[in-house]
C-alpha cells in the first residue's frame, strides 16, 4: 500500500494552509516508561543482565568477642533481550513535498505513537513472541480482589505489597474501572464522590495518596499495584524515525520507517499485586 495526493483520506494534510497540528489524547507516551510505573534503564548490549538476590546473607546474635559465622546470599539473574517493534509506510514524493505540515513528519510521529501503544500492550499483556513478556505473563504475583464500591481493594493491595517489602508507587487500571471508581460516592444517598472534587487537581488521579494511571492496554476488571523499583523497562534503542527514497527510486516514492527495541524485567514478582476488580450492580 502507498499514499498519494489522490488518496481519499489525505486531504487534511495538503495545502491550502493549516494551523499547528493538534495531537489527540491517544498519543500519550507509553506508561511502561512512566517513572512511577517502571524504572527505565538503557543498554548498549544485545542482552541486559539483572542480578536478583533470592536469599539474603544470614545474620545472628553473637556474644561479645565471639566468632561471627559467615554466610553468603543466593544470587540469580534475569536476562532481558530487547525486542524490536517497528512500522513502515510509503508516501509519494509529491505528498511528502507538497503537504503542510510535512506528511513524512506526521506519518513518522504517528508510527511512533503506534509503537508506544504496542509497548504498553506488551508491558501489561502476554503477547506472543517476538514481543517481550509483560505483566500478564507473570504467575507468582500477589493478588487482591474486591468490588469498586470502596477503596478497600486498594488498601488490600497495599498491604500485600508491604508484606513483600515493597512500596506501591502507582495503580494502573482500565478506563472503564477508573470511571466506575470515580462514580463511587462517600455514602448512600450522597452525590459527593469518594475521591473528592478538587478542581485544582486537574486530571490527576490518586487513591490513598498514590497516583492512578489509566491504560486501555489493560483488560477491564484487571488492575496492578506496582513498585517502580521492582519493574524495569530496558531500552536498547529510542524510537528512530528515518526516511529513504532509494528503495522506491523507480516509482518516485519515499519510505518512512520507525523502529525501537525494548524489553521488561520483573525481578520481584511477589512484590507486584494483580488486582481483580468487580463493578457493583447499579
Amino acid at each position: 500500500m502507498a499514499l498519494y495526493t489522490t488518496t481519499s483520506d489525505v486531504g487534511g494534510i495538503l495545502p491550502e494552509q493549516y494551523g499547528p497540528l493538534i495531537v489527540e489524547p491517544v498519543t500519550r507516551a507509553a506508561l511502561a516508561f512512566n517513572p512511577t510505573v517502571a524504572a527505565t534503564v538503557r543498554t548498549a548490549g544485545t542482552n541486559f543482565h539483572v542480578p536478583v538476590v533470592t536469599e539474603d546473607a544470614g545474620a545472628a546474635w553473637v556474644a561479645e568477642g565471639a566468632e561471627i559465622t559467615p554466610d553468603d546470599p543466593t544470587i540469580d539473574e534475569i536476562i532481558v533481550t530487547p525486542a524490536k517493534v517497528a512500522g513502515l509506510t510509503i508516501l509519494s514524493r509529491e505528498l511528502a513535498e507538497d503537504s503542510s505540515p510535512a506528511a513524512a513528519q506526521i506519518v513518522g510521529e504517528g508510527l511512533a505513537r503506534s509503537m508506544a501503544r504496542q509497548v504498553d500492550a506488551a508491558f501489561f499483556g502476554d503477547l506472543a513472541s517476538p514481543a517481550p513478556a509483560g505483566l500478564g505473563s507473570l504467575t507468582a504475583t500477589a493478588t487482591a480482589t474486591g468490588e469498586l464500591s470502596s477503596v478497600d481493594v486498594f488498601a488490600d493491595a497495599l498491604a500485600e505489597a508491604e508484606a513483600a517489602g515493597a512500596t506501591v508507587t502507582a495503580f494502573v487500571m482500565h478506563p472503564d474501572d477508573a470511571l466506575a471508581l470515580a462514580k463511587v460516592k462517600v455514602g448512600t444517598g450522597s452525590a459527593q464522590p469518594l475521591l473528592g472534587t478538587d478542581a485544582t487537581a486537574g486530571t490527576s488521579r490518586q487513591v490513598l495518596g498514590i497516583p492512578v494511571h489509566v491504560s486501555s492496554s489493560l483488560t477491564a476488571g484487571t488492575a496492578w499495584a506496582v513498585d517502580s523499583s521492582r519493574v524495569l523497562t530496558v531500552l536498547r534503542d529510542d524510537v528512530r524515525l528515518e526516511t529513504d527514497s532509494s528503495r522506491y527510486f523507480d516509482s518516485d516514492r519515499v519510505a518512512v520507517r520507525a523502529t525501537m527495541r525494548v524489553g521488561f524485567a520483573f525481578p520481584s514478582q511477589g512484590a507486584l499485586v494483580k488486582m481483580t476488580l468487580t463493578t457493583p450492580a447499579e
